[in-house]
């Protein structure tokens, strides 16, 4: 008797997927979010997908290597996870034309080469309105990374979210030139606590500011994630990207045959960021302007780098209506109340 034929479902072989990290996965932090975005759709997917984590690769020939690698062992959809993976994944993409490459953030594409984003500075406008109320110094510090449009974006929407609560209020920046770095990230935290910040935020990769604004008592907008397991009493909110969605459609695309390249730009409202684990004390009445403000942006009543706006050097740069999304992507000037200029690259 002959056995009957297998049914697609039981021949088809998983789609391999790979992701390439910066740091470590840890227990918070960019890497980790876009792990749990992982892990959902493997959760979601099932025996559909395969998945492969490449962890702590770093920006430049490092990367090229990793995913070229992960394009020879027949990984089909390969993620790359930070902003100086996309000049080597443009690359390794023209060597694979039937691979499907996501890039997170990144202003260039190809035929098989896709990036996608969160708009951060959505949820960092409300961070800095939380800073400004919070804050009794009217002073905030920010340890940023590297002086790239989406960093700029986060910052210029804190300084305007902070100054909207108290008008007086500044943002201090420290640089680092890096995205992972604890012992440096430590170190810029302190060194603004000394010139007087009393609320702390970042846009960098460890859990390391979150332990010193635990440590010295003052208060902290978490990055990325949840840092309260860091930072128990000084957390007072978090910035963070929900990617599991996102991964499981575009694994689902390709399975299907429906893969398309188109940028893709996800905010509020989309749901792949927001301002959530917040203080269980924050005032009732803090909360619900937070929340009124979060649907005042979701149902696009209003925008966050809207006019007027005036950079440090108190120069006017937009008098009416508000900036689109080219000018937004392709910011490089810091508002009024940041104290700290942009880095040369």
């Amino acid at each position: 008797m002959l056995a009957a034929p297998a049914s697609p479902a039981q021949t088809a072989k998983p789609l391999k997927v790979g992701f390439v990290y910066v740091s470590p996965v840890g227990e918070a932090g960019w890497t980790y979010q876009h792990d749990l975005g992982r892990r959902a759709l493997q959760r979601a997917l099932g025996a559909q997908v395969q998945t492969t984590v490449v962890e702590a690769v770093a920006e430049g020939a490092d990367s090229e290597r990793v995913l070229r690698d992960l394009a020879r062992q027949g990984h089909g959809l390969i993620f790359a996870t930070s902003f100086g993976y996309l000049e080597p994944a443009l690359r390794v993409a023209a060597e694979f034309p039937q691979v499907k490459f996501e890039h997170a953030g990144g202003y260039k594409s190809a035929p098989n080469l896709a990036t996608y984003n969160a708009r951060f500075y959505e949820a960092r406008w409300l961070a800095g309105w939380l800073a400004g109320r919070t804050s009794r110094s009217g002073i905030a510090g920010y340890v940023a990374g590297f002086p790239v449009p989406e960093v700029v974006q986060g910052i210029n929407a804190f300084a305007l979210g902070l100054r909207e609560a108290n008008p007086k209020a500044e943002l201090r920046v420290l640089w680092l030139n890096t995205w992972f770095d604890p012992a440096r990230e430590r170190e810029a935290a302190q060194a603004l606590i000394d010139q007087g910040a009393d609320v702390l935020t970042n846009h960098t990769a460890s859990p390391a500011v979150a332990t010193v604004a635990e440590e010295k008592k003052v208060r902290l907008i978490a990055n990325q994630s949840d840092m309260s397991m860091f930072a128990p009493k000084a957390q007072l909110a978090a910035v963070a990207p929900h990617w599991g969605g996102y991964y499981t459609q575009v694994a689902r695309d390709v399975i299907a045959g429906r893969w398309k390249v188109a940028p893709v730009w996800g905010g509020l409202r989309s749901g792949m960021v927001g301002l959530a684990a917040f203080d269980p004390r924050l005032p009732a009445r803090q909360t619900k302007m937070l929340e009124a403000a979060r649907r005042s942006i979701t149902e696009e009543r209003g925008a966050v780098f809207a006019a007027p706006l005036v950079d440090q050097a108190g120069r006017t740069r937009l008098e009416r209506g508000a900036l689109d999304d080219d000018a937004i992507a392709r910011m490089d000037w810091l508002v009024q109340g940041v104290i700290g200029n942009l880095p040369k690259q």
